[in-house]
């Protein structure tokens, strides 16, 4: 268990510490270009996947309390793997899905109530008199991108043939490659963690 902690603790850490430096020294939208490949860009979003949104303010809402349910069964999870001596990489991957979770749960739920902009021609001031939300409609904060390549799109491709495409135009955050590398290990060593019963 204190393994799994301090995979919990050092996930969120960099996470919450990325995205409130992110906050609070970006323009919205403000890129800076590492390599040609890697770049910091500042955006944010409601918290589903891909910047998707639906039912608008009640839609957020039940985003958020469906997370902190699923939040509790993860951490459920990872308590009775621990219990029962489960293979290490079970735990480092429950321990990666859930400090994930955690780490964009907490931009949904507080983010709203300490800061004064979700973005804008201002950049934003954590701990505000005038925040820009209430408690669970906070936005989420993402700031990797790795726009490893763009072009058009060869001709014979059916329905995208000769548009513009880039790969890879995702912009996410510490939290989203934790629970994605959590879920990778699951799926890699799956006969070593989930093994079948003699």
């Amino acid at each position: 268990m204190k393994k799994a902690l301090f995979i919990i603790v050092l996930v969120l850490l960099i996470d919450q510490i990325s995205k409130i430096y992110i906050k609070t020294n970006f323009f919205y939208g403000e890129e800076v270009v590492v390599f040609d490949w890697f770049r910091i860009h500042f955006i944010e979003n409601n918290g589903m996947a891909w910047g998707a949104e639906f039912g608008g303010k009640a839609g957020k809402l039940f985003l958020t309390i469906f997370r902190l349910f699923a939040i509790t069964g993860i951490g459920y999870w990872l308590y009775t793997s621990v219990k029962k001596k489960a293979h290490t990489i079970l735990i480092v991957a429950i321990s990666l899905i859930f400090a994930g979770a955690m780490g964009n749960i907490i931009d949904s739920v507080f983010y709203g109530t300490i800061f004064n902009t979700p973005g804008g021609l201002n950049i934003a001031t954590l701990f505000s008199d005038k925040p820009y939300g209430k408690l669970f409609f906070g936005k989420v904060v993402d700031m990797l991108y790795f726009p490893m390549w763009s072009g058009n799109l060869p001709s014979w491709i059916p329905f995208y043939g000769g548009k513009p495409f880039t790969f890879f135009n995702a912009i996410f955050n510490v939290a989203d490659t934790a629970i994605s590398t959590g879920v990778g290990l699951l799926i890699v060593f799956n006969k070593k963690v989930f093994p079948k019963e003699v």
